[in-house]
């Protein structure tokens, strides 16, 4: 019997080197946010499904599989709002977006109608209305983040990150953060932005006076 083909980096009889391991969490800024959904095409069907699938987790803090689940009924966009049927541990729970990432969900949700996808199926699909592989988002982030420049290490998760570390830093309150996220406890979301980074730490440092 021949011997398994095994990847490059991996020995046999031991697990892939990323496997269990975790990353810290890496807060995009807007700019970068704006760089990486420059490199989505405007006139491809792929494109403009990207830029609004990315807009979305950007804009909402949605975790990937509850964004990949949602249906077009979901999606109430004119009072700018999207419910979550079954999130983590089953729960319900109804989020807001802003106008401005309306208008890119809404342009997918024209181009998706004018290429015949049914309306059955989900939200974001194939070109062909099958549901949305979660690992191709993962392939697709890392992919347009280097087209753009951007050194940090992007996947759908640090969306939800910098979701909630704007949110933070506009002055939402913690309750509405909460919310959002789709926490269970107050106690949960204070942890979870403590761990993105630390509000009254930045706040404070920053009104040191310093000139070079």
């Amino acid at each position: 019997m021949s011997s398994p083909i095994l990847k490059p980096g991996y020995r046999k009889g031991q697990p892939p080197a990323n496997k269990g391991k975790t990353f810290p969490a890496e807060v995009l800024t807007p700019g970068e946010v704006r760089a990486m959904l420059a490199e989505c095409s405007e006139t491809s069907s792929y494109g403009i499904r990207h830029k609004a699938l990315i807009t979305l987790l950007y804009r909402t803090g949605l975790r990937l599989g509850e964004a990949l689940a949602l249906e077009l009924k979901d999606a109430d966009l004119p009072t700018g709002s999207v419910t979550v049927l079954h999130g983590k541990g089953d729960r319900r729970r109804t989020v807001g977006i802003d106008p401005g990432a309306v208008r890119v969900v809404e342009a997918w949700i024209e181009r998706r109608r004018l290429i015949g996808i049914a309306e059955s199926a989900p939200l974001f699909c194939t070109l062909r209305g099958a549901p949305m592989m979660p690992s191709l988002v993962r392939t697709m982030l890392p992919r347009l983040a280097r087209r753009a420049g951007i050194a940090k290490r992007v996947h759908p998760h640090g969306l939800r990150h910098t979701h909630a570390y704007e949110l933070m830093m506009e002055g939402v309150p913690m309750g509405i953060i909460q919310n959002q996220l789709g926490h269970v406890s107050l106690a949960t979301t204070n942890t979870y932005l403590a761990h993105i980074a630390p509000k009254e730490v930045i706040e404070a440092i920053g009104k040191r006076a310093w000139s070079p």
